[in-house]
């Protein structure tokens, strides 16, 4: 899976680690957000206060009212809105791991979620259990490719990272590992 990695220990245990918020594109965006809203927030200080408070530009030549005041409030705005990113990523939104076992006869997935009481996220169930791999293609404006476990008596669980698909190559190559892993049809395509 992209941003996984999978252990293979021989025929009894597969282990896929599936990457969350950790990664580079996050680190990216969450880095230009803040350096981008801390200037606007010192823009809109500096005009209020006449003092200089950046090195690149002057914004005491900016009228407070209503240029400053907007830039000030276009710089709260985004500063929040990288302090959800870097949360996000302290806190690896999405990442965790699917466990199958066949030694044991167990499967095990794992997330973690949003801090409080439903932070770990975990289904544990028996392999016999599983009725099949599920492949999901969705093409167009917002396209989606993701691998579902289906379970008996349960919905469907998803087993890939969201963001960016995996292309059709690697999504099939991972269903159909998992699939003859399990010894259950692989479905979706």
């Amino acid at each position: 899976m992209t941003g996984s990695t999978t252990v293979n220990k021989g025929d009894r245990l597969l282990h896929q680690k599936v990457l969350g918020s950790r990664r580079f594109s996050n680190y990216w965006w969450a880095t230009i957000v803040t350096m981008g809203a801390t200037g606007f927030f010192l823009a809109g200080i500096s005009s209020y206060l006449n003092v200089n408070l950046l090195i690149v530009t002057d914004p005491t030549q900016l009228v407070f009212f209503p240029q400053g005041l907007v830039m000030g409030l276009y710089g709260s705005a985004g500063l929040l809105l990288a302090s959800y990113l870097w949360l996000s990523i302290l806190w690896d939104l999405g990442g965790g791991y699917n466990d199958f076992n066949r030694e044991t006869g167990t499967l095990k997935i794992f997330r973690w979620g949003f801090p409080g009481k439903n932070r770990r996220i975990e289904i544990d169930s028996r392999i016999q259990d599983v009725q099949s791999v599920q492949i999901d293609i969705k093409e167009g404006l917002n396209p989606r490719r993701a691998l579902y476990l289906r379970l008996k008596g349960r919905r469907d669980i998803p087993l890939t990272r969201v963001g960016q698909p995996m292309s059709l190559a690697e999504l099939e190559t991972q269903g159909a590992e998992l699939a003859r892993f399990l010894e259950v049809p692989l479905e979706g395509l």
